[in-house]
C-alpha cells in the first residue's frame, strides 16, 4: 500500500536523462519550487531552454556508474533510455540513503509522481499505485472536467477567512462552523463570483446569527440527453435541497439529484397545467426564504419559451438571490441529433424560432414573414396545430413541396425523425401516433437529414 504525502519542504532533485520524459517532469518540479539538476549528454530542446535561462543546472556529460556520486539528501529521477543503467544507478543511490524514482520501472521505485489537478491553492492528486499511467491520466482528465476553474477562488476565500475564524471561535467550534459554512449557499456564491454576498454571509455566520440565506438556481436541462448538461448545471443539480421540475425533464436527469432532495412536479401540458405559473413563482420565493437551495429545472433553455423571465421578476421583487444557467434549447439539440443544420450557405441564411400552440383553436403567427424561402423555421409546441400551420404557410406563398421535419423525443434514446413535405405532413401525422415532445423544422435544410443523421 502506498503512502500519499504532500511535501511542504521541497527536496533537491537530480534527473538522469533529458529526453521527453524529463522534459515533461522537470517543469512540474520547478513549479513546486524544487531545485533541479539534469545529467545527460544530450538534452531535449525544452531542457536546453530551461538551462539557458538558469532554471535548471545541466551537467552535460556521459553518465557512467563508476564515476557517479550520490547524495542521500537528494531525490533521484532515473529517466535514461538504458534500463540496465537505470537499475545500476538506482542501486547505487539507495546505498547512499537516497530515494529513487525509475521512470521505466514503478516496481523498482521508492516514490513516483501522481497525476495532478492544480487549482492552486486546491491540489488534487490521482494515483493507480503505479500500475497504469494511462488509467491515472484518464481519471485525472475526468476529474478535471468536473472541478470548476473557480474552485481556486473558493480555496483562496477559505484561506483568507481561516485566520479570522481561529481568532473568533474556540477550537471546539471551528469544525462545526466550517461544516455549516460548506453546507450553506456561501460556497456557491464564491463559485458564482458573488464575492461581496459571500463575505456578508460568512460574517453573519461567524457572528452567530441564524442565517436563512437561500437561493434559487434557474437551470436549463437541455432537450433530454443528460450528456448535454453544462458543468455548472450538473453542479447545481447535485447541490439542491428542493427541485421544481417541468414535464420535459426526464428521469436520467432527475437521477442526478441528491437522494434527499425534495421533488415537486410542476409541468405543463396542453390544457393541463399541474400548478399555475403564479403558484410556481410563489413556491420558489417561499422555499428560498426558508434557507433552501431551490432548483428550478426546465427543459431546454429557461429563457427560450420557458417563462424563466417571469419567474425571475418575482424573485427580484422579493429580493431573493438567484443564478441562471443556460441550457441547450430544443432547436439546437434536436436539429443536431437529427442531422439538420439550421443554417447552411446553400439553403438558409437565417433561422427563426416561434411557438405553435393553439389559442382559441387557431394559431396566430406573422405568416407572411414566416413563409420566407431562405430561412429555417423552427416551431416549438406545434404538433397539435400542425395541419393548420402547414396550410397557412402554403397559403402565404411557401411551396407545398418544402421539406418539413418532426423530431420526436429529440436527443433521447427513443428519438424518431419524421420527414415529409408541407402538403403531405398533415396526412403523415394522421397515419402515425406521433407524441410530444416533438419539434417541427421547416425549410430546405431538412432535406439534409437523411445524409447527415448520425444517430
Amino acid at each position: 500500500m502506498d503512502l500519499p504525502l504532500i511535501l511542504r519542504r521541497t527536496p533537491r532533485f537530480v534527473v538522469y536523462g533529458a529526453g521527453q520524459v524529463a522534459a515533461r517532469r522537470v517543469p512540474s518540479l520547478l513549479n513546486s519550487g524544487c531545485q533541479v539538476t539534469v545529467v545527460a549528454q544530450q538534452a531535449h530542446a525544452d531542457i536546453q531552454q530551461l538551462a539557458e535561462r538558469g532554471d535548471v543546472e545541466w551537467q552535460q556529460r556521459q553518465v557512467s556508474p563508476s564515476s557517479e556520486q550520490f547524495d542521500g539528501d537528494c531525490w533521484y529521477v532515473l529517466a535514461l533510455d538504458d534500463a540496465s543503467l537505470n537499475a545500476i544507478l538506482a542501486k547505487q543511490a539507495r546505498a547512499c540513503g537516497a530515494w529513487v524514482c525509475r521512470a521505466d520501472s514503478p516496481d523498482d521505485s521508492d516514490f513516483y509522481f501522481p497525476a495532478v489537478i492544480d487549482r492552486s491553492p486546491v491540489l488534487v492528486t490521482v494515483s493507480s499505485h503505479g500500475t497504469s499511467p494511462a488509467l491515472t491520466r484518464y481519471l485525472r482528465q475526468r476529474l478535471d472536467t468536473f472541478l470548476p476553474a473557480e474552485i481556486a477562488d473558493l480555496g483562496n476565500f477559505v484561506a483568507r477567512w481561516r485566520q479570522r475564524v481561529r481568532q473568533t471561535l474556540p477550537l471546539s467550534q471551528r469544525k462545526s462552523f466550517w461544516r455549516q459554512w460548506m453546507r450553506s449557499v456561501a460556497p456557491e456564491r464564491v463559485l458564482a463570483r458573488q464575492h461581496d454576498a459571500a463575505e456578508s454571509l460568512t460574517l453573519e455566520m461567524l457572528d452567530g446569527k441564524q442565517v436563512q440565506a437561500g437561493e434559487v438556481y434557474l437551470v436549463g436541462a437541455g432537450p433530454g440527453d443528460p450528456d448535454l448538461l453544462t458543468f455548472r448545471a450538473l453542479r447545481l443539480i447535485q447541490s439542491a435541497d428542493i427541485v421544481f421540475y417541468d414535464r420535459l425533464v426526464g428521469n436520467p436527469i432527475l437521477d442526478l439529484l441528491p437522494r434527499d432532495a425534495e421533488r415537486y412536479y410542476v409541468g405543463k401540458a396542453r390544457s393541463d397545467h399541474a400548478v399555475p405559473q403564479e403558484r410556481i413563482n410563489q413556491l420558489l420565493v417561499e422555499h428560498s426564504q426558508q434557507g433552501k437551495r431551490v432548483l428550478r429545472l426546465k427543459g431546454g433553455d429557461p429563457f427560450i419559451f420557458g417563462r424563466g423571465g417571469e419567474e425571475l421578476e418575482t424573485l427580484a421583487d422579493a429580493q431573493v438571490p438567484f443564478q441562471v444557467v443556460p441550457g441547450i434549447t430544443a432547436a439546437a439539440g434536436c436539429a443536431a441529433y437529427a442531422g439538420i443544420p439550421l443554417t447552411h450557405r446553400d439553403h438558409a441564411q437565417s433561422v427563426r424560432f416561434v411557438t405553435g400552440h393553439l389559442k382559441n383553436g387557431s394559431c396566430d403567427l406573422p405568416w407572411h414573414e414566416l413563409a420566407h424561402p431562405d430561412q429555417t423555421l423552427v416551431i416549438y409546441m406545434g404538433l397539435a396545430g400542425l395541419p393548420q400551420i402547414c396550410q397557412q404557410l402554403i397559403d402565404h406563398g411557401m411551396s407545398p413541396y418544402t421539406p418539413i421535419g418532426l423530431v420526436e423525443n429529440g436527443t433521447r434514446p427513443d428519438q424518431q425523425v419524421h420527414v415529409s413535405t408541407l402538403a403531405q405532413m398533415p396526412a403523415y401525422i394522421h397515419r402515425r401516433e406521433i407524441q410530444p415532445p416533438t419539434l417541427t423544422i421547416v425549410g430546405s435544410v431538412v432535406s439534409l437529414s437523411e445524409r447527415l443523421n448520425w444517430r
